[in-house]
C-alpha cells in the first residue's frame, strides 16, 4: 500500500547556473553582510566539518567588522581595515562558493548520478517509458545456443524469478482487498 517515494526533480543547467550566480552575487554585493550564505550552501552540499566551521565563523566576522565600521568615526583607519576585511571576505566566499559548487556538480556527474536532463523519477503505475535507443555496437548479443551431443538431454533453462515490483503490487492488492472486506463487512452488519 505504500509505494516508493518520488525523488525530487533534477535541476536543469539553467537553474543550476542561475542559483550559482545569485548566491555568488549575494556574498559580494551585500558588502559582505551575507557572505556566509554561499558558505552555508557549500556546507550543506559537501557536509564537511571544515565548510561548516567556515560558514559559522563567517557570520560573527561580518557582524564584528560592521560593528567596528558603525561605532568608530569615518576618519579612523580601523574602519577602513574593517570594511576592507568584510569586502574581501565577501569576495572570498563568492569565489569559494563558485569553485566548490562546480566541483560538487562535476563529482556527482562522474560518480554515476544521472544527468540533469535524464529521467530520474520512477514513473509509478502506468505504461513503462521507452528506453533510449543505443547504437547497434552497444547492444548486447545473445549467447550462441549450445547444440547437445546426440542422445544427451539438456535440463530446461532456469526460470527467471518474478520481478520484485510484481510481488510488491500483489502484496498491496492483497492488503487492499483485506481492508475492503473488513470495511464492507463492518458497514453492512452495522447497517442492518
Amino acid at each position: 500500500m505504500y509505494g516508493h517515494g518520488a525523488a525530487p526533480p533534477a535541476r536543469d543547467s539553467g537553474t543550476v547556473i542561475t542559483l550559482r550566480v545569485v548566491l555568488a552575487a549575494v556574498g559580494f554585493l551585500s558588502c559582505g553582510l551575507l557572505a556566509c550564505a554561499p558558505l552555508f550552501r557549500i556546507a550543506f552540499l559537501r557536509g564537511r566539518t571544515v565548510d561548516w566551521v567556515l560558514a559559522w565563523a563567517g557570520l560573527p566576522l561580518s557582524i564584528a567588522c560592521f560593528a567596528v565600521v558603525g561605532s568608530l568615526p569615518e576618519s579612523d583607519p580601523r574602519t577602513d581595515v574593517a570594511m576592507s576585511l568584510v569586502l574581501l571576505f565577501g569576495l572570498f566566499s563568492s569565489v569559494y562558493f563558485v569553485v566548490m559548487d562546480i566541483r560538487v556538480h562535476q563529482q556527482r556527474r562522474f560518480a554515476g548520478f544521472p544527468p540533469p536532463q535524464g529521467p530520474t523519477v520512477h514513473t509509478g503505475y502506468g505504461y513503462p517509458q521507452p528506453a533510449p535507443p543505443y547504437p547497434p555496437a552497444h547492444q548486447p548479443q545473445p549467447p550462441a545456443p549450445q547444440v547437445p551431443a546426440p542422445g544427451v538431454v539438456l535440463p530446461p533453462p532456469p526460470q527467471r524469478p518474478a520481478p520484485a515490483r510484481i510481488d510488491q503490487v500483489r502484496a498491496e492488492l492483497d492488503e487492499l482487498s483485506d481492508y475492503l472486506r473488513k470495511h464492507d463487512g463492518g458497514s453492512t452488519e452495522s447497517g442492518r
